[in-house]
């Protein structure tokens, strides 16, 4: 039988990637569900050339448009998430595909695990903001979350073949985003098109920045502590400019695993969906020899201090990550409307941790508080 599959935010870098993925496999897969915030134009071309189901318009402002451009199609047409929420419970959905980009992300992949859903999961800021209260839900509504993001994806595929051997060490790769050799005072001046240039991945703006400031790999540490129950203290970064070993686990007996490909999304997307089987994905096969040398380094943590700042974070806990979160949504934002520099980013999230109304067990209501709140003192920060 096909795989009935909900894509969160289907006009994005993931959901692009992963319709793709669906494109190649027919006989698998069926999207049953697309959503999306703004694309309009997308959206319904999405809907039409995959002949889905329903189609979630996010921003209810747009939904007479979307609604006007399916007027002749089967598909029916949806706004808000609150629709987004009810229809990822349905149970013509297998799996949902969380490519929403930012904390708008959790309450519908929340839904999804509420429904004992299979959620493919990409969008890092739900684990990151809420990580202990959604795998309690993951657990408590016999949910699955499958990773999708490559690194967590990789250490995934890596632990498949562990055994049940205790994990050593978790070494989650970074690119080194397209400042990796700046110095600080270039990096101080870089615009948001020199930031958006990055070597290796073709991901959304939010990402991209985040990866140019390596706050995307400080929440992937984030991500694999509650992803594979691990404490930070045994998930190490390391810079890899190659991008070809997505991460790597080690044992006790200094055995490491590693997962190795070429930087194409649309593998762990296949992965994910189509887990425990593979299928192939249209990607570029890689060649070692080719290659010639494979390099790592340690990262450095002045230059790019969001690494930092995420694993500080992560040992005080509680709502803390979320802060984080909150605080980076707002400035990464400002930056890509050149507002603020690039190390004012890491200055606003500092500034807000330190400030941050603390909570060691935040309940659901605290998430969205802190979230909302450390929203509002960033925005003053940029003011």
């Amino acid at each position: 039988m096909k795989r009935k599959i909900a894509i969160l935010g289907s006009t994005g870098s993931i959901g692009t990637q992963t319709l793709d993925v669906v494109r190649q496999h027919p006989d698998m897969f069926e999207v049953d569900m697309i959503s999306a915030n703004n694309n309009i134009d997308l959206l319904a071309a999405q809907a039409r050339e995959f002949s889905v189901n329903n189609v979630v318009v996010c921003n209810e402002a747009r939904y007479d448009a979307l609604s006007n451009a399916l007027q002749d199609s089967d598909s029916k047409v949806w706004a808000g998430v609150d629709s987004l929420c009810s229809l990822v419970r349905s149970e013509r959905v297998d799996i949902v595909v969380g490519a929403m980009v930012g904390f708008s992300g959790l309450r519908p992949t929340l839904a999804a695990l509420e429904a004992g859903k299979i959620v493919a999961l990409a969008n890092k800021e739900t684990l990151v903001a809420a990580g202990s209260f959604v795998t309690r839900v993951m657990r408590e509504h016999n949910a699955v979350i499958l990773p999708v993001d490559s690194e967590h994806s990789a250490i995934f595929q890596c632990l498949l073949g562990a055994n049940g051997n205790a994990v050593e060490k978790i070494h989650l790769t970074a690119s080194g985003g397209p400042f990796r050799t700046w110095d600080k005072q270039r990096i101080a001046a870089a615009t948001a098109a020199d930031a958006l240039k990055h070597p290796n991945w073709d991901m959304g703006a939010k990402v991209t920045i985040d990866s140019a400031t390596m706050m995307n790999k400080g929440f992937e540490v984030i991500e694999a502590r509650w992803l594979f129950d691990v404490p930070p203290s045994d998930i190490q970064v390391v810079v890899h400019p190659e991008s070809i070993i997505h991460s790597m686990v080690e044992f006790e007996d200094g055995a490491v695993i590693a997962q190795l490909g070429c930087p194409d999304m649309r593998e762990p997307i296949g992965f994910a969906l189509a887990f425990p089987a593979r299928v192939s994905v249209g990607n570029k096969i890689l060649d070692l020899a080719q290659l010639g040398a494979l390099h790592f380094e340690a990262p450095d943590t002045s230059r790019f201090p969001n690494l930092r700042l995420a694993y500080e974070a992560l040992e005080r806990g509680g709502n803390a990550p979320c802060a984080l979160n909150a605080a980076n949504e707002v400035a990464v934002a400002a930056y890509l409307k050149g507002q603020i520099s690039f190390y004012d980013i890491s200055r606003i999230n500092e500034k807000c941790l330190a400030g941050l109304n603390f909570v060691a067990e935040p309940k659901l209501d605290d998430i969205f508080e802190t979230n909302a709140e450390v929203a509002r003192i960033a925005n003053g920060c940029i003011s």
